[in-house]
């Protein structure tokens, strides 16, 4: 099943439906990071809630998703586009624990206060950034808080991450996706809430019967309803925008004085992606050339 972002408008209630499936997206982020399972699971679900607010956005614009607080994972970050790429990372990849299920199952994970921030890129190089605290500790209700704070919008967010079985062993990140309902602004709020409830029983049961036949497929049955029209749907995947050359354009912002003491300090260079934890090394020579091109153009 490849990953894929999916829109829809139910045309005779006016409601907006968002559907992504996330799993490979998710192992890739667990494996770059080797993510234990606790910030493995979190990471999933932020990735999954961030390509559902990219999807909301206008086209070549870019969103993050920022969840701060003061448990073991200390927060995480997603950064997204409108084309389905994604990136992310925890702060802290190693939490394992976490509480039983039900209202407190990520406390002992995301702690007892913290808050969530979306930054949305306006265009024009105009950004707007709204933050809510954290309420219900659980990503899908503290999404829909801030949409409802942030936005006045009632939004209904699902996220999953259900383990599977494969060759006798477990896999925690089995299925992952994400899914939004939204009205429109003449959208018909008794229907948004009748759907909205039914799917928050129906979610979890269809992701595991239907996610293996396409995220397409999932919306349907999720959604069978014959005015659902599918608007867009694109791939999803975790793509890294990192780079040599952007390290070294981030030394040549430094300065000369401040090159000049890295490289008689240390001799080279050093800097890790945060998002793919790629490790770049800048030698000596190459600082020396970019202290030459610094010197020609101030001469």
């Amino acid at each position: 099943m490849a990953d894929e972002l999916v829109s829809g408008l139910l045309k005779e209630t006016d409601l907006r439906v968002v559907l992504v499936t996330a799993t490979e997206l998710a192992r890739k982020a667990r494996e770059l990071h080797r993510s234990a399972t606790a910030s493995a699971s979190l990471m999933a679900q932020g990735l999954s809630a961030g390509a559902l607010l990219a999807s909301l956005q206008k086209s070549d614009s870019r969103v993050n998703l920022q969840l701060e607080c003061d448990g073991p994972l200390r927060g995480l970050f997603v950064d997204a586009d409108t084309a389905g790429v994604l990136r992310g990372y925890a702060k802290n990849p190693l939490v394992t624990h976490v509480g039983s299920e039900g209202e407190y199952h990520w406390r002992p994970v995301l702690g007892n206060k913290g808050y969530l921030s979306v930054l949305r890129d306006l265009g024009g190089g105009e950004y707007y950034r709204s933050a809510v605290e954290l309420e219900s500790f659980e990503l899908a209700g503290d999404l829909e808080r801030y949409f409802s704070i942030s936005d006045q919008l009632p939004t209904r967010v699902y996220l999953t991450v259900l383990p599977t079985q494969a060759n006798g062993s477990e896999e925690p990140l089995g299925l992952v996706a994400g899914m939004l309902l939204q009205p429109l602004p003449d959208g018909d709020q008794d229907a948004f809430r009748a759907l909205g409830d039914r799917l928050a029983r129906d979610f979890v049961p269809a992701v595991r019967a239907h996610a293996v036949h396409g995220t397409t497929a999932l919306l349907k049955a999720l959604v069978p309803q014959p005015d659902l029209e599918v608007m867009s749907r694109y791939p999803v995947s975790f793509t890294c925008s990192c780079s040599k050359d952007r390290v070294k354009r981030a030394l040549l912002s430094m300065g000369r004085a401040e090159l000049e003491d890295i490289l008689a300090k240390e001799g080279q260079a050093e800097a890790d992606c945060h998002f793919c934890t790629t490790h770049y090394v800048v030698s000596g020579e190459e600082i020396r050339e970019i202290l030459k091109g610094m010197a020609q153009a101030s001469s």
